[in-house]
């Protein structure tokens, strides 16, 4: 995990974001999970957790995600990338399709990260002081080639209040990740369960 990014955290501009508290909030990352080779088809799980090591209540833990890159930051869809290609109808193309309830926060059966104005953020709430949240996003691989995702944290929607680690950087997360055009092996077990076969070992001499 490299902490190395900067993304800003736009949401939706509600009047009661003019009352949140203003200032530098400190957080660690607790998290950072994401499977670096996968294959097209494949679902896997986003986990990314936040603790608040201040004494503050965060206003707002704020996540954005996007792809690296130009054709990723100019996407309108956080696990997306844009076709340059003139005349496209929708030249935003899915890398990852995310399930639908999720994001979620660990442990939880309810959805627990609210789409802003900004698709490529998520708003997860308050954070008190000690307190850890731990968001997880479940996506599908449909996109084959090498990226890399970026997840950024904020203390706020409206960027009054900002979140830093304890040696001043900004909180952020990279994963490089390889999708794989090739389908992998499966059969069905005796009780219906689709299951991959794996490749024998080579044998030692």
């Amino acid at each position: 995990m490299a902490l190395a990014l900067s993304i800003a955290a736009c949401g939706g501009g509600s009047s009661s974001e003019a009352n949140e508290p203003t200032g530098v909030f400190k957080v660690q990352i607790t998290t950072a999970k994401f499977p670096t080779s996968q294959r097209l088809g494949q679902t896997s799980l986003l986990r990314f957790g936040v603790r608040n090591i201040g004494h503050r209540t965060l206003p707002a833990l704020a996540i954005s995600v996007s792809i690296y890159g130009t054709a990723g930051q100019s996407s309108s869809l956080p696990f997306g990338i844009r076709d340059p290609s003139p005349g496209l109808a929708q030249p935003d193309r899915p890398v990852w399709v995310l399930a639908a309830g999720y994001p979620k926060l660990a442990g939880s059966s309810s959805p627990g990260g609210a789409v802003t104005s900004n698709q490529k953020t998520y708003d997860f709430g308050p954070l008190k002081p000690g307190a850890t949240t731990t968001a997880v996003w479940k996506l599908s691989a449909v996109k084959s080639g090498s990226y890399t995702l970026l997840c950024g944290v904020n203390a706020s929607l409206s960027g009054s209040a900002k979140a830093e680690l304890s040696n001043g950087h900004q909180p952020a997360g990279t994963f490089a990740v390889k999708i794989s055009s090739t389908l992998p092996n499966t059969e069905v077990t005796d009780s219906g369960e689709v299951v991959e076969i794996e490749k024998p070992k080579p044998s030692g001499r």
